[in-house]
Parts: structure tokens; sequence; C-alpha cells
């Protein structure tokens, strides 16, 4: 293993539950209705898949671009005193970043991915930052993770990858990365998504697993 690509929601961030509380909420204001399965339909997916989705198929009746800018300007608003970042999130990534390079491939749009950096102050080291939204594809699809090991210049094979979803790890294995997984305790993964997964009891156990090679 040559490098280390982590999710964001979920993972380092828990941010999970204020995604859900504001696209229903966005959704209601215009006249949608939310279904039981849209949560998990929608982790994972870039922002043009999830502001289409709340649009064709939840009902909201704004445009894709309207409803995007809606549903992250008020995140981006609950992000002004800094995001919600998972105990120990900042410290594991500081320890794994001083044994191999580090990037972030995440669902979220680029200016909360900065937003997390810059509030836990790891710019300098994570170089590699990339969103679905620059890709063809958000998860499950693999394009997020690819494209991570392109930027790091490592064969994905090559890289472990720390997920927490259902969606994330089918991406990851897609990609053909080794898969960490630390489980949403909000939004559990289905167990056949954890199947060739090492499953860890919380994120701060990851260094640990690294270093053992399980």
């Amino acid at each position: 293993m040559d490098a280390v690509i982590f999710d964001l929601d979920g993972v380092l961030v828990d941010s999970e539950l204020t995604w859900d509380e504001v696209r229903r909420s966005v959704v209601a204001a215009h006249g949608g209705t939310w279904r039981p399965e849209a949560t998990r339909a929608q982790q994972g997916m870039s922002t043009p898949e999830w502001a289409r989705y709340l649009v064709d198929t939840l009902g909201a009746r704004l445009t894709p671009d309207e409803i995007a800018n809606t549903v992250i300007d008020e995140m981006t608003s609950r992000y002004t005193a800094g995001p919600p970042v998972i105990d120990g999130a900042r410290e594991v990534v500081r320890e794994v970043a001083r044994q191999w390079p580090v990037a972030i491939a995440s669902s979220s749009p680029p200016v909360l991915i900065h937003a997390f950096l810059t509030a836990c102050d790891l710019t300098s080291l994570v170089p590699v930052a990339v969103s679905s939204e620059e890709v063809a594809a958000g998860k499950p699809a693999p394009d997020v993770y690819l494209r991570a090991a392109t930027l790091l210049e490592i064969p994905p094979e090559r890289c472990a990858a720390v997920e927490d979803s259902t969606n994330g790890l089918r991406a990851a294995q897609a990609a053909g990365m080794t898969v960490y997984a630390a489980p949403n305790a909000h939004f559990p993964p289905e167990p056949e998504a954890l199947a060739g997964a090492t499953v860890l009891t919380n994120l701060t156990a990851l260094p640990a697993a690294l270093k053992a090679g399980r």
C-alpha cells in the first residue's frame, strides 16, 4: 500500500444527518415529498445527481441548479462555525499522513471539502482532494477514487480507501482499492457492502490497522 484515500462525510465529518435534514427541509419547502428510500439513495451521489433526484424523483418545484445552490448555501452556512468533525478525525489524518500520501475523495462539493481542510489545518497534509462534482459519476461508481489515485500518481490497487456508507464502499471496491470500513452509526452500510472490507471499531483504529496490513 502506497497511499490512503479518505471519504469525508460520515468518516471525517459527522454531517450525514445534517445533509439529510437540509435536503428534507428544502424538498418540503418547495412542494416535494420525501420517500423512505431517499436518504440512502442519495449517499454518494454527486451534486448534479442528487439535485436531479430531489427534483425528478421527490418532486421539488425548483430547477436542479436552484435546489443544489439552496442546499449547498444552507450547508455552507451551517459550517460557518466549523464543520462537525468526528472525534479523533484530525489526529488520525495527521498520523496517517506521516507515513503515506493522503487524499480525500468525497461527494461533498469542493467548498465544503476545503472548509474541513482549512478548519482542521490539514490543507498542507492533504495535497489531493476530489469532489464527485469533478468526475463523470458519483458513488457507487469508482470515478472519484480513480481520479484521486491518478492525481496521487499511484495505481488504485496500491491505495487504501476509508469509507462508511454502502455506496462509498461499493465505489472503493469497484476502484480496486483495499477498503477499510468505519460504518456510519446513523446509516449503517448494508452487510453485503462490507464483504471484503476490513471493518474498524471506530476511525481511531485505522492507523494501527494500516500498519498491520489487516
